[in-house]
């Protein structure tokens, strides 16, 4: 199982510098991921979460491959109405070709309203853009004369069962956000069942989960996977593994832009993540694949 971080690409605190301190961390600890978010508009529904600056993400994706060797790029999730589907096809086709073939794109259908009417697009037909521009652009990429022999893994975003069948039609991996773990094995088996009823292949399940490392257990239903000691976070890892998950992303902003300011906090507790899953009992493979 590859492991990711969703890097914080906005906020007051950051600057090229703090991303690039975020680049060279993540992958100097040996993750397999580095993941940003996106937003166009930065309108007040958009700002009070994530205010500016918004770094857009394939422009810093673009600059972050050149300061990075080893560690996949990608978007979690790069929202698929705002831009004319040929033109993400070739930005992405473009990003992959020039990092060496490091893009993963993550594609979701939006939430913010005022910013869907900023950029004049129909917030309440989100989703059959999104269907739309997915199929345009897996045409666009079978189009090898133009856009080259690409092979960039689309991951689907998106909690609920419209997000989960649009996975299972036109993505190769289902990415929820934030789940927690009962939840997440209900929504597997649902996959499931949907994809042998459509007779479409079960895509890969690609989790996006918190990171919030504590002193003491979290308990109770609502937690989180990814809440909780590292005792309890280096079991969710393995509970996902049996799930079958292939990525996981762990995403350590919990919800206050002042975080931004003091990314050191997020370092920490990534490392302390990394160094637990490079103990023997954990992963093996992270030993031979992790310097």
């Amino acid at each position: 199982m590859k492991i990711g971080v969703n890097v914080l690409n906005f906020g007051p605190g950051t600057d090229p510098g703090v991303l690039r301190n975020w680049a060279r961390t993540v992958e100097g600890l040996g993750f397999d991921l580095l993941m940003v978010s996106d937003h166009v508009a930065i309108t007040p529904d958009v700002a009070e979460r994530y205010p500016a600056p918004f770094y857009e993400p394939f422009t810093t994706l673009s600059w972050l491959a050149g300061l990075t060797t080893r560690i996949r790029l990608g978007t979690t999730v790069l929202i698929a109405p705002y831009r004319h589907p040929l033109l993400t096809a070739r930005m992405a086709a473009n990003l992959d070709e020039l990092s060496g073939g490091r893009l993963v794109l993550g594609v979701g259908v939006g939430w913010a309203r005022q910013e869907f009417a900023a950029l004049g697009i129909p917030f309440t037909q989100r989703g059959r853009l999104t269907d739309d521009h997915l199929r345009d652009i897996r045409a666009a990429w079978a189009d090898t004369a133009s856009y080259g022999d690409r092979g960039i893994p689309l991951w689907v975003g998106g909690n609920s069962d419209a997000g989960l069948r649009r996975a299972v039609r036109l993505g190769d991996a289902w990415h929820p956000l934030r789940p927690t773990l009962p939840w997440l094995r209900e929504a597997v088996t649902r996959m499931e069942a949907y994809a042998e009823g459509q007779q479409f292949p079960v895509p890969a399940l690609a989790p996006r989960i918190a990171l919030r490392l504590t002193a003491t257990p979290v308990d109770g239903p609502e937690r989180l996977a990814g809440e909780g000691t590292i005792d309890q976070i280096m079991d969710d890892l393995d509970q996902l593994r049996l799930l079958g998950v292939d990525s996981v992303v762990l995403d350590p902003y919990q919800g206050d832009p002042r975080e931004t300011h003091h990314p050191q906090a997020a370092w920490q507790a990534l490392a302390t993540v990394a160094a637990h899953t490079r103990a023997p009992h954990i992963a093996p493979r992270t030993r031979t694949e992790h310097p």
